[in-house]
């Protein structure tokens, strides 16, 4: 099953995809027992985020190949990060770049663990069980921000740097499949989703010796290969299995304008 954001009348409404229509919820389905209250066509949905989580986290080096090209020691155990809110964007959606941004400016293609359970001091097969659905993330981060600053407060967090979409899916093997990273439709860098240092599970696990995960909390899970972006882009990630979020690259101050 697949289930979106869509915005109707200005107005966030959950739906459940189907092939030609997005049929509207009364409520979200990660904890409730939604009943259709309505449909849009699919081909005009204004997709919204997916969900708007109670916490962000996120996963940094867990690729081999990132981590031997970025030259740091492969992490012993699981750890997170955080994101910020504010950041998130839905499919289509542009990413604005800042107009101060220099130097490298970078996709990151991401998988998303979307939580449907309470989970504290969880074992793997309770962390397992506890994904309600997957979606796709993209780690928009601009570099030189990133090297001058203590945090990642607007490296990573700026408004738009975050697209996040464009459904979830609930019904596939999501370390199974292939991740693939089009700019203008071009073929950028394609891996495997699932080879990872420490899957979504194991840091479910480590997470929740400390932490409480709750119903709507997101895992971003890191990427294997990233890539430059320049206003007047597209750039699509594709997660076979689960869908294709696709955001336009704009620099700040032209949006609505003609290029």
């Amino acid at each position: 099953m697949r289930y979106a954001r869509v915005s109707v009348d200005g107005r966030a409404v959950w739906g459940r995809v189907g092939e030609s229509d997005v049929e509207l919820l009364s409520e979200s389905p990660i904890e409730g027992e939604p009943t259709v209250i309505g449909a849009v066509p699919r081909s005009t949905a204004v997709w919204l985020p997916p969900v708007v989580p109670p916490v962000f986290y996120a996963v940094g080096m867990n690729y081999p190949r990132h981590i031997a090209h970025a030259g740091v020691p492969t992490p012993g155990r699981p750890e997170i990060g955080y994101r910020a809110n504010n950041a998130l964007t839905g499919h289509r959606s542009p990413i604005v770049k800042p107009a101060e941004v220099e130097g490298r400016f970078e996709a990151e293609p991401e998988l998303v663990a979307v939580i449907g359970r309470t989970l504290r001091h969880a074992t793997y097969e309770q962390a397992r069980k506890s994904v309600f659905g997957w979606t796709i993330g993209n780690d928009v981060s601009a570099r030189t921000w990133q090297h001058q600053d203590r945090t990642f407060w607007r490296s990573k967090n700026s408004d738009t740097f975050k697209p996040m979409g464009p459904w979830i899916e609930t019904d596939v093997d999501a370390l199974a499949q292939t991740t693939t990273l089009r700019v203008n439709g071009e073929v950028q860098a394609r891996f495997a989703t699932g080879d990872m240092v420490f899957d979504p599970f194991d840091h479910l696990v480590e997470m929740t010796k400390h932490l409480t995960v709750h119903p709507g909390d997101v895992l971003w899970m890191g990427a294997e290969s990233t890539c430059q972006l320049e206003p007047g882009d597209t750039v699509d990630v594709e997660i076979s299995g689960i869908g294709v979020l696709s955001n336009p690259v704009q620099l700040e101050g032209t949006q609505g304008k003609p290029s």
